[in-house]
């Protein structure tokens, strides 16, 4: 399978409003912009009006048809409470062979899927600092919608070629998601600090969750690059349509903070 750069820089750059390194609680208004990139690759099974595929796809084969995306992430802490405001558009597409699933997984054949998916999050956060010593530990909650545009097409050959043929539908979901999670950061040194981050939520999907860890080096005054790995899942089916997606993998960021 391969992504656009649309997903690509998408992922790199979305998602992460939670993962984002935490700061000292003041009774100032503190705000951070952090952009990423993210070396991610994904695996699961994406489908649509009952028909589904195996989505397998390493980072190199994101890389090979890089395009291109949009998000935008903002962060806001005053004294104990942190919040935060995103979005993000992703595009994905697939059009290898591999073996399709019809309705009701009675039949299985092998055959080239070309799918197109259009994936949208928006996504609120609340964040309470629960312990504000050496070790920072913030509470979470979230909602998190997200929508999702599925297009696929399979063309099958078989000898003779009368058996060939090919297929195609189309659908779009959305759903709205409450997530509760937690965020720990523990400093190494005054301009060092590990990051360990989880959340878990559902709602219109059966369940959604992500595990983060990292460090941070403030290398000079309100910059902080940012290094670490992220899990992020979402496990959703409803009118035939299918999204039972993971994307992982080791990323890279820098937090502008003002």
């Amino acid at each position: 399978m391969q992504i656009s750069k649309t997903a690509f820089w998408t992922l790199c750059l979305g998602l992460f409003l939670n993962a984002s390194g935490a700061v000292a609680a003041t009774d100032e208004w503190q705000f951070e912009v952090t952009p990423y990139l993210l070396a991610a690759g994904m695996d699961g099974t994406a489908g649509v009006r009952d028909h589904t595929a195996d989505v397998d796809m390493s980072f190199s084969d994101i890389w090979n048809d890089l395009e291109g995306a949009f998000m935008a992430l903002f962060t806001a802490q005053k004294g104990p409470w942190t919040l935060g405001l995103e979005g993000v558009y992703m595009k994905l597409e697939d059009d290898k062979i591999r073996t399709v699933t019809g309705p009701g997984g009675l039949i299985s054949i092998n055959g080239e899927l070309d799918v197109t998916a259009k994936l949208y999050v928006f996504q609120g956060t609340v964040g309470y600092r629960v312990l504000d010593d050496t070790t920072l530990v913030d509470v979470l909650g979230a909602l998190r919608y997200t929508k999702l545009d599925l297009d696929a097409k399979v063309d099958v050959a078989f000898a003779p070629p009368i058996f060939s043929g090919s297929a195609g539908a189309d659908g779009s979901e959305s759903w709205t998601d409450f997530a509760v999670g937690a965020r720990v950061v523990h400093p190494l040194s005054d301009k060092v600090s590990l990051l360990g981050y989880a959340d878990v939520g559902a709602g219109g999907s059966d369940l959604t969750y992500q595990l983060v860890g990292g460090i941070n080096w403030e290398f000079r005054k309100d910059f902080v690059a940012k290094l670490g790995y992220r899990y992020l899942s979402w496990d959703y089916e409803e009118n035939g349509n299918t999204w039972d997606i993971a994307v992982a993998g080791p990323y890279l960021g820098l937090g502008i903070r003002f």
